[in-house]
């Protein structure tokens, strides 16, 4: 919410995974009160899905989406697209301010997600992504990889399992941001093996998991800080 509220651009509020519309709702109150627009919320709501939560035999999560955004107030504020992320990719034209990424956690799926949406943020816009500090093996690899390693961003950083970074293409490549990312994808990096191989947290994993995740810092986030570091002039 913090980092839809504060991203200074102006542009969509894309959503990738939807679900039920948690994450939805609370990037939609956010639009609402500061009038930044719709959330746009992309998701097949299909089931199963090799990543997806369990839907315990139900054919589709829309009907609960649906419900939930009314029930919250916002549904004035989400323009939901039934549609999977390449589908949506394909046609994709408009300039991004905020890219929330939360769909297939698969490496294939969310290096996608990342490379078809990418281009279209515009100067500023923060890209946050679900699930990249834990034992999902594809988006952690991405986050990594697609993110913290390329000289796009700028400020980037971690809270809990969710990795945000701010688009800044004319700055990134500055020495401050370089090392500040660098550091970020050290214990990071080195939970890749243990997401991809597919054993979960026992054993060695457990314990270098133990070891690795406290070394990236991934408290709350404190919002004035947060808007300090997101301050872009062009």
């Amino acid at each position: 919410m913090a980092a839809a509220a504060l991203a200074p651009a102006q542009g969509a509020n894309l959503e990738i995974g939807s679900f039920k519309g948690r994450s939805t709702i609370c990037i939609a109150r956010v639009c609402k009160h500061y009038q930044l627009g719709h959330v746009i919320a992309v998701d097949p709501h299909t089931s199963p899905a090799p990543t997806d939560p369990d839907l315990c035999g139900e054919q589709s999560s829309f009907g609960e989406f649906e419900q939930n955004i009314r029930n919250a107030g916002v549904a004035d504020y989400v323009e939901a697209k039934r549609h999977y992320s390449h589908e949506v990719g394909t046609d994709w034209n408009k300039p991004i301010r905020f890219l929330w990424i939360d769909g297939d956690h698969t490496y294939e799926g969310a290096k996608y997600d990342v490379d078809a949406f990418r281009r279209f943020l515009a100067p500023g816009a923060v890209l946050a992504m679900h699930d990249v500090l834990g034992t999902h093996y594809g988006s952690l690899r991405t986050f990594v990889e697609e993110v913290l390693d390329s000289p796009e961003f700028g400020p980037a950083g971690f809270c809990g399992s969710i990795g945000w970074a701010q688009y800044r293409p004319k700055e990134g490549r500055s020495v401050r941001y370089a090392i500040e990312r660098r550091l970020l994808a050290i214990p990071a990096r080195r939970m890749i093996p243990i997401a991809q191989s597919g054993r979960g947290l026992v054993g060695w994993n457990k314990l270098w998991y133990k070891i690795w995740r406290p070394l990236a810092p991934h408290g709350p986030v404190n919002p004035r800080r947060f808007w300090g570091s997101l301050i872009y002039r062009g």
